[in-house]
């Protein structure tokens, strides 16, 4: 029905009625069918609480079999727990300590022989006689060392073989295999004494390659480091090396010794001195570039990646970090998180695990309008390629349409406010 036009003004005021009855027709239409309906079709930065439950409940959208999983207090306790295999686990109590100054095969030895008047080895390779021995007693451990006038004889370098043997002339083969250099040539004098009258022994590494660790990774300098009866620490080696060439926060030390691998970031080495451990011939130790990290989704404050930044991070402060929850898109009692969650806390929850599996998707769902969640938040760790999302209030659709709507009916309600 459309309303007669005032005599004054009559096609500004026509088109101004007209104007009002195609607002009420649109407001009418949008009522039946948009609100039912459209709502749904407009666009979002992700689904509501209600799509995420439904979504884990049907096997042909959840095709992962992620499970969602209210963070509880026990839940908490299981994941503080929850140690990685850090560097101090290795010194359990089968732990040896090594001296680093044990002979093993592949090492190369320099051996002089001193003898007095006509011995086995005068007139051969390399002779001197001795004038001061004082300098050679402690190199040789043998009490008194070679006397004055003793004639050194300077063998070929020998290198240890698999066998851990070396061979000297006359003697044949010496097991040193294990020994310190002292024991050695302990060894090599008392085989000697039957041949020639008093026999001194020296021996000396040439090169060394029992008591080594290899370093490698992001490291300024990659390669063989030796180590000494000084005992050297994780921090030390990296230190020899030139150092990390990153951040220590970001950076991971991966020490392999024998078939056991253990890591921990450098910044958690430089912290706790107990993590900082005497490494041992052998070791492997690699420094790994590999900053932490989290993503954020959804109707926060803020989306985005977000650095670690610390060794360790709660769920409240990775929250706080982009800003926690929107105020006028989010819903704070679904805050969820995202991760591929460890098989023995996956068996602790009851959740069902393939043999053989690692690893499976779960979901942990924080309601920020229960007090006592954001204590639990302030304990929930943090792990590495974690995810978590906001969803959208329920109401945050409809504002969206009712906004879409206003926008389109304004510019008529103007007019038609206009014409009259």
């Amino acid at each position: 029905m459309t309303t007669p036009p005032v005599a004054t003004g009559g096609r500004v005021s026509l088109w101004g009625n007209r104007i009002c009855c195609l607002v009420r027709g649109m407001g009418m239409l949008c009522l039946v069918g948009g609100v039912l309906a459209g709502c749904d079709t407009l666009p979002n930065s992700g689904p509501v609480q209600s799509q995420i439950t439904a979504e884990q409940k049907n096997p042909k959208k959840n095709t992962l079999g992620f499970k969602i999983v209210r963070i509880t207090p026990e839940l908490v306790s299981w994941l503080d727990e929850e140690k990685l295999p850090l560097l101090s686990t290795l010194n359990t109590t089968s732990y040896t300590p090594s001296h680093n100054d044990r002979i093993g095969p592949g090492d190369n030895l320099a051996i002089s022989i001193y003898e007095i008047g006509d011995g086995v080895f005068t007139g051969s390779v390399s002779t001197s006689a001795v004038s001061d021995p004082s300098n050679l007693t402690s190199m040789n451990g043998v009490g008194g060392g070679p006397p004055v006038g003793a004639v050194e004889t300077r063998l070929p370098v020998v290198q240890v073989n698999n066998e851990g043997n070396i061979t000297i002339p006359y003697v044949g083969k010496v097991h040193v295999a294990g020994m310190t250099i002292s024991e050695i040539s302990q060894r090599v004098s008392s085989s000697l004494k039957h041949m020639s009258s008093r026999p001194a022994v020296v021996v000396r590494p040439v090169l060394d390659e029992t008591n080594v660790v290899i370093v490698y990774g992001a490291v300024a300098r990659t390669g063989r480091i030796p180590l000494t009866p000084s005992q050297e620490r994780v921090i030390d080696i990296i230190a020899l090396a030139g150092g990390p060439k990153q951040l220590s926060e970001d950076t991971i030390v991966q020490l392999t010794r024998g078939d056991r691998v253990v890591e921990a970031p450098l910044k958690l080495i430089e912290q706790n001195p107990e993590q900082d451990i005497v490494l041992q011939p052998g070791d492997r130790l690699e420094l790994l570039q590999e900053p932490r990290t989290f993503t954020v989704f959804g109707a926060s404050s803020k989306v985005t990646e977000v650095s670690f930044g610390t060794p360790t991070l709660t769920l409240a402060e990775g929250m706080s970090r982009v800003g926690g929850v929107s105020d006028g898109q989010g819903n704070p009692s679904a805050v969820y998180l995202f991760r591929f969650e460890d098989r023995d806390i996956a068996t602790k929850l009851g959740l069902q695990i393939d043999p053989g599996q690692q690893s499976t998707p779960v979901v942990y769902q924080l309601d920020l309008m229960n007090a006592q969640d954001y204590f639990l938040a302030q304990k929930f760790p943090m792990k590495n390629h974690d995810l978590i999302y906001v969803a959208n209030a329920g109401i945050n659709s409809f504002n969206k349409f009712f906004n879409l709507l206003s926008t389109i009916i304004s510019p008529g309600i103007t007019a038609a406010w206009l014409a009259k």
